[in-house]
């Protein structure tokens, strides 16, 4: 009786095994919901401990680890283009291996074990804490940057509009979903031209956003004959068939969204950036719009978004670094650096921190770029970086839980800093 007392005591403790992102800052914008936000408390003096080029081009940010393993998705001209490295042990490589190339805007995903996800054109891939293939799947046109949906399950989006679920461990499929009509499912590089600049020969280019809070899943989609690309809602049923399901369709954002969405804390808001200049906040039940802001510069990168609702805009060229405050039908502007050019998505690191990449004049008068630290309360510069002989533009950023930040260029250049104190 008292075995069995014991053993009836026992719940299922299966989950431990199940993949889970990193602890760190596992895939481009962070966590799943596309935040670019972190509860690691972020270092505002920092130094330049190391750089390295991945002697091709980057168009898509890194992933770190909580063990401090970096991922990058190169396009290189020959040899390898995956690679992982050692952010602590000033970049050290661990491993590489060649993919096929063209799709270098779909970003890895790191997981609790340390295995490795990532798309190349036709195939979603895993890979364990070395190189060797874990499993590979087809699936049809470029993953962009998968996301974890809880339970190990992964979600994963091609850039011809297919959302698939997959059990990351072995690599089963768990149902797709086709969201847009006619594609050639054999045809795997079909617009993958078209996905940089976000045409409309690439129907999915930016990776989707989802919150494990209410199961939602937001892609932006151009479809065919459409003037500009929308926002498809989709809802994940854990452990049923289909897992995911179709909620709605929005247009709302008639001039078209640039770039991923990016879902609130609580799952119930997505914010997206547009092409006439505005910042927009949709019902993520409905796809209705709940408010629109002018920014007066034409964001290229998500916005980062605090579980506060503190909203820092998005970069590009000619853009301005400012916050607004989600007050529910309205925003509230935070603060506004009309001296400041971001050319990246900030990076926010706890409640008094942020990073961006922003654009300097250099002193021979070449443009420059350089790390900002700023206070996302007030936007006031606490320290500044520069970033030497960095050419091309910032494809992202990785903050690490012992602090640590990582930058890129397009031009494949990596920059480590590691807290000064």
């Amino acid at each position: 009786m008292v075995v069995a007392a014991v053993l009836g005591g026992c719940g299922n403790t299966d989950s431990w095994v199940d993949a889970s992102a990193a602890q760190g800052w596992p895939a481009q914008y962070g966590d799943a919901s596309n935040s670019s936000y972190t509860t690691t408390s972020g270092a505002t003096k920092l130094f330049l401990q190391w750089t390295r080029s991945v002697k091709g081009s980057l168009a898509a940010g890194p992933a770190l680890s909580s063990r401090g393993y970096l991922a990058l998705n190169a396009q290189t001209p020959a040899g390898c283009s995956l690679m992982e490295w050692e952010n602590n042990d000033k970049g050290r490589q661990r491993w590489c291996v060649r993919l096929v190339q063209g799709g270098g805007f779909g970003g890895p995903l790191i997981d609790n074990f340390d295995n490795l996800y990532l798309g190349q054109p036709g195939a979603i891939l895993a890979f364990p804490v070395t190189q060797w293939t874990r499993w590979r799947q087809p699936v049809i046109g470029m993953p962009t940057t998968p996301r974890f949906l809880g339970g190990g399950q992964l979600l994963v989006s091609t850039h011809l509009g297919q959302v698939l679920v997959f059990d990351a461990h072995r690599g089963v499929a768990g149902g797709s979903l086709d969201l847009v009509d006619g594609v050639d499912p054999t045809d795997a590089i079909r617009g993958l031209a078209d996905c940089a600049p976000a045409k409309s020969g690439c129907p999915a280019p930016a990776a989707p956003a989802f919150s494990a809070a209410n199961g939602m899943v937001v892609v932006g989609v151009w479809q065919p004959g459409a003037p500009a690309a929308g926002l498809v809602g989709l809802r994940y049923h854990p452990g049923q068939t289909p897992p995911l399901t179709r909620e709605w369709t929005s247009d709302a954002v008639s001039s078209g969204v640039i770039a991923s969405p990016v879902l609130s804390a609580n799952g119930s808001t997505v914010y997206v950036n547009s092409r006439d200049q505005r910042l927009w906040a949709l019902n993520a039940t409905d796809g209705k719009v709940k408010w629109s802001v002018p920014l007066g510069f034409l964001a290229q990168t998500p916005p980062a978004v605090t579980p506060q609702g503190l909203i820092v805009a998005g970069g590009g060229p000619d853009t301005k670094l400012a916050a607004f405050k989600d007050a529910g039908d309205h925003a509230d502007p935070a603060w506004r650096r009309d001296d400041v050019t971001p050319l990246s998505t900030s990076g926010l690191a706890g409640t008094g921190v942020g990073y961006t990449v922003t654009a300097v004049p250099a002193a021979d008068g070449a443009p420059g770029m350089s790390l900002l630290v700023f206070d996302p309360g007030s936007g006031h510069t606490l320290n500044t970086y520069p970033l030497p002989r960095a050419t091309g533009f910032p494809v992202g950023m990785a903050i690490g839980s012992d602090r640590r930040v990582v930058a890129c260029t397009s031009d494949g250049q990596v920059y480590g800093f590691a807290p000064a104190s």
